[in-house]
Formats: structure tokens, C-alpha cells, sequence
């Protein structure tokens, strides 16, 4: 198995983001976030933008998926969509790159087994994430030879709009570990509390990502204050 993934598995990646508009929006704090996750055991980091993942990496010596979130006209397809995202990726020296694997047309308009192809013949070394929102998807993006599989964009689609990953008890990642064979399914979107966590990794998960529940201030804030008001 290849070493980074051997590094990652059964453990928790902690995802570092903060969008510009929101309150901890800042490279620097992304850093010292980065450095929290460490100390509590994360093995490993998603990050958002080339700043964000250069801090991270001075900062912390664990794996880094990296992604860019970048929206070409209104696009529905933001997270890594073209090449010049992948490019500017790939000089930072993250371990993963992450990038939107549904089967939605791309802002370039090439589909993702097009784009798929360029990055591979470019970059054949790269460990390949696919963000996908349906089993099918996960499926597809196997067949291409993505190294890993997550259905990030599980709830965030038309298609899926709404939905999280433990509704159904769980019935979409347990689809996907039964249907992908050879990639990594790392279980990511909505991982909201450390019962999910722990529910996921035992039904065969790779690994885990955790965003928002961890490093995303306002929206724990938020959750605590609805509890409270019902």
C-alpha cells in the first residue's frame, strides 16, 4: 500500500478551512488549527487554497489533502474543477489532491473522465481523491483509477440535496465500501459527531474527515444554541 495511505488509515483527518467572509478566515490561523488537530491525534489534514496548505505544511508534518475551491461562473463544479487548479496543487507538494468526481459537466466542459486522463498522464505519481455524491459515482470513479473515494458531496447535489451520511443508517457508505474494491473510502461530509466517527470506521472505512464539527467555531456555536432554544 502506498506509504501515505498507510499513514492515514483508520485515523482521523481533520479538514482546516475557513472561506474568506468567515470569521477565521486567515492562513496563519488555518496553521495554528492545523497544529490543534496534531496535538489531538489527527493524521492528517484537508486544506483549501495554496496559502492555506503552505502554512499548514511549515507548521505540521502530517499528509495534506489538498483541494482549491474556486467558482467559474456560478459553476455547480468548484472544488479542484481544471487543470490550473491541479497545477497550482501540485507545487505545493501536498500528498492527495481532491477533486469534484460527479458526473457533472466541468467549467471547461470537459467531463471527469476527460479531465481525469489529463491530470494522470501530467501527474502519474498524484494520489487522486474523488468527491462524489451517489454510490454510482464512487463506482465510476474507481474504474477511472482514482486512489481514493469519498462522498463528499453526499446531501450537496440536486441529485442528493439535503441527505447525510448517517441517514438510512449509514446505507451510502456502506454501499460504497461494499462496491469499490480497490480504492480508499475515506467517509467525509457530515461527520458531525464522534459517534459517526466511530460508526463509519466500523463499517470499513479507510478513514475518516472531520471539518466543520471540529474547526468551524460558529457553526458548534450554532448547534449548541438550537439545542438550547428547543
Amino acid at each position: 500500500m502506498h506509504e501515505v495511505l498507510e499513514k492515514i488509515r483508520d485515523g482521523l483527518v481533520v479538514s482546516c478551512q475557513a472561506l474568506e467572509g468567515e470569521p477565521l478566515h486567515s492562513s496563519y490561523i488555518m496553521g495554528r488549527m492545523a497544529v490543534a488537530a496534531r496535538e489531538g491525534g489527527a493524521v492528517g489534514i484537508r486544506a483549501n487554497s495554496v496559502s492555506d496548505i503552505l502554512e499548514i505544511k511549515k507548521q505540521v508534518n502530517l499528509p495534506v489533502i489538498g483541494i482549491i475551491k474556486q467558482v467559474y461562473d456560478n459553476q455547480p463544479v468548484f472544488i479542484t474543477p481544471t487543470m490550473k487548479e491541479i497545477d497550482a496543487l501540485a507545487e505545493t507538494g501536498v500528498e492527495i489532491i481532491a477533486t469534484d468526481a460527479t458526473n457533472r459537466i466541468r467549467p471547461d466542459g470537459k467531463d471527469l473522465a476527460t479531465f481525469y486522463q489529463e491530470v494522470r498522464a501530467k501527474y502519474p505519481e498524484l494520489l487522486l481523491m474523488a468527491d462524489v455524491s451517489t454510490v454510482e459515482e464512487a463506482i465510476f470513479a474507481e474504474e477511472l483509477g482514482f486512489d481514493i473515494v469519498a462522498p463528499t458531496l453526499y446531501g450537496y447535489t440536486e441529485e442528493t440535496n439535503g441527505l447525510k451520511i448517517d441517514d438510512q443508517e449509514y446505507e451510502v457508505i456502506k454501499q460504497i465500501v461494499k462496491e469499490v474494491k480497490h480504492a480508499k473510502v475515506i467517509a467525509e461530509g457530515n461527520v458531525s459527531t464522534p459517534e459517526i466517527a466511530r460508526k463509519v470506521l466500523d463499517i470499513g472505512v479507510h478513514a475518516v474527515v472531520v471539518g466543520g464539527a471540529i474547526t468551524r467555531p460558529q457553526v458548534i456555536t450554532k448547534r449548541f444554541v438550537e439545542a438550547m432554544q428547543k
